[in-house]
């Protein structure tokens, strides 16, 4: 297309009525800058997800059936507290407000916490997990279900080391699983916070710190891999009760578990 005869764009120009003319106001840098990356953009989320099987394949193949991701549709979650989440109970993963920013170094900041002072209750469950190949299949885990609490979650995009850094605070009241090729099975599995107390437990204490970092880094043979290292970590582990064959053999306890130096690589082979 042509572009505009210079002369009929001078009689456009000329044709304006002047008090339009009075209502454009020229921006000077400073006034540029007040209208430009003062706020980010916040998504309040509700959502479930179910999937009915996940499939990896290699030369053999894992399957996951019945993946299902959402609210965990109880308020009763750490009795000896009583917490009730504001009396709310659905299946649904909501409560959830996040917030996108971009710094003025660049970096991406995504900041997701609950949208009331609360935590965000999460249900992760699945089928059986099986092994398949010529060979056969074999379930290696069944009957999984994870009743947590999420506190917060943050994800940094740093410019300056191209790293990516996640935090969150993460208490599991509930994880149940079986193991069927090992008659193994695990009930009542719980995680918190290494200073949470159940004679004096307060809320704040209640959530697990974790905090990593994922980015490139050359292995051995200097292939571009998959580096991931574990910053913090510190928790107390209870785990209400072991089977063997289907009998309780008795329960467990882990204070102040510490994983600390932890690296590792992620590459192909």
């Amino acid at each position: 297309m042509k572009g505009l005869n210079p002369t009929l764009l001078a009689l456009c120009v000329a044709g304006v009525a002047p008090v339009a003319q009075a209502d454009f106001q020229r921006l000077d840098d400073s006034a540029m800058g007040n209208i430009t990356g003062q706020a980010g953009v916040t998504i309040e989320l509700e959502t479930k997800l179910n999937i009915d099987r996940f499939i990896y394949t290699d030369e053999g193949s894992l399957e996951i059936n019945d993946i299902s991701v959402g609210g965990a549709n109880r308020t009763d979650f750490f009795s000896e507290m009583g917490l009730n989440l504001n009396g709310s109970a659905t299946d649904r993963l909501d409560n959830i407000r996040v917030n996108i920013d971009l710094a003025s170094d660049g970096d991406a900041i995504i900041n997701l916490l609950p949208l009331s002072f609360n935590a965000v209750d999460l249900r992760v469950s699945t089928g059986a997990w099986n092994l398949t190949g010529t060979g056969g299949s074999t379930t290696v885990l069944d009957n999984f279900r994870m009743d947590a609490l999420i506190g917060s979650g943050t994800i940094r995009v740093d410019t300056a080391t191209d790293k990516l850094n996640f935090k969150t605070d993460i208490a599991i009241d509930d994880m149940d699983f079986d193991v069927p090729f090992l008659a193994l099975g695990v009930r009542d599995f719980q995680l918190t916070g290494a200073d949470y107390d159940l004679q004096a437990p307060q809320p704040l204490r209640l959530f697990a710190y974790v905090e990593l970092d994922m980015y490139t880094a050359p292995n051995a043979q200097s292939v571009e891999s998959l580096a991931i290292d574990l910053q913090t970590f510190e928790a107390d582990i209870r785990i209400g009760g072991v089977l063997v064959g289907g009998t309780s053999i008795g329960s467990m306890a882990f204070d102040n578990l510490a994983i600390t130096n932890t690296s590792m690589l992620i590459y192909g082979h």
